[in-house]
């Protein structure tokens, strides 16, 4: 469904840091081209090498960004509410380097993006904001190399339970915030490695029941891992 933007999503999106400190009449004019609209599971909302016409922000639901080669698929990273996609194609006036799909029911806001490129040249609030968006973004992107380049694939498991057991509240049984064949896919394993891999963790105290992660002993789980807050720390 395609709608019209609603002033009452207004305060969410200009509560995000990149539009905090717009100012008013710049932040109207971005919104007044702006619509929202509501997409149902599995739906590719954009394609990589496409060009990049809209800022998109994720006001519910969850996005997979993906990329694919030669027959091959990856998965790259998940989008959840309430956040910007794909920002740097939009500032460059690029090609998307990475394709998206809903994972389930969405609703997204979409901003054209010659006009957050019109801002961008008349707010320095504004492009501040979009400078420190996208250096986040880039150490981001570090942090995921390091962690596939430096570790085993045993390594990089256990340290990606260490990071969900917390974000999940911190108890020792929590769910997988996706399908395993997903989850493979963006620690850069086959299923059948990840299958092994959860196997290998058993030492640790790590079982796996379905979609449920228990963790016997914390802390020799993290004396296996060794979480570094240079890899694991995306506040930093």
């Amino acid at each position: 469904m395609h709608i019209g933007f609603s002033e009452s999503d207004y305060p969410d999106i200009r509560a995000l840091p990149l539009f905090a400190e717009m100012a008013p009449d710049h932040f109207q004019s971005l919104m007044r081209g702006a619509y929202v609209q509501t997409f149902p599971p599995h739906i590719e909302l954009i394609t990589e090498g496409d060009p990049c016409d809209f800022l998109h922000i994720i006001m519910s639901g969850s996005v997979d960004l993906f990329a694919s080669w030669n027959g091959h698929e990856t998965c790259m990273a998940t989008v959840r509410p309430i956040s910007t996609f794909i920002l740097a194609a939009t500032i460059k006036d690029a090609q998307y380097l990475m394709s998206a799909r809903t994972l389930e029911k969405s609703r997204i806001v979409l901003l054209p993006s010659q006009d957050v490129r019109a801002i961008f040249d008349v707010d320095h609030h504004f492009a501040r904001a979009i400078v420190n968006e996208l250096a986040i973004c880039y150490r981001s992107v570090v942090k995921v190399q390091k962690d596939l380049k430096l570790r085993t694939s045993l390594e990089r498991l256990a340290n990606y339970l260490l990071r969900l057991q917390a974000r999940s509240g911190g108890g020792m049984k929590f769910e997988l915030s996706f399908e395993k064949r997903r989850l493979a896919s963006y620690l850069g394993m086959t299923p059948e490695n990840l299958s092994r891999a959860f196997k290998g963790l058993r030492p640790y105290g790590v079982t796996v029941d379905g979609n449920t992660i228990s963790i016997g002993d914390i802390e020799d789980l993290k004396r296996f891992a060794r979480p570094s807050p240079l890899i694991d720390d995306h506040s930093t």
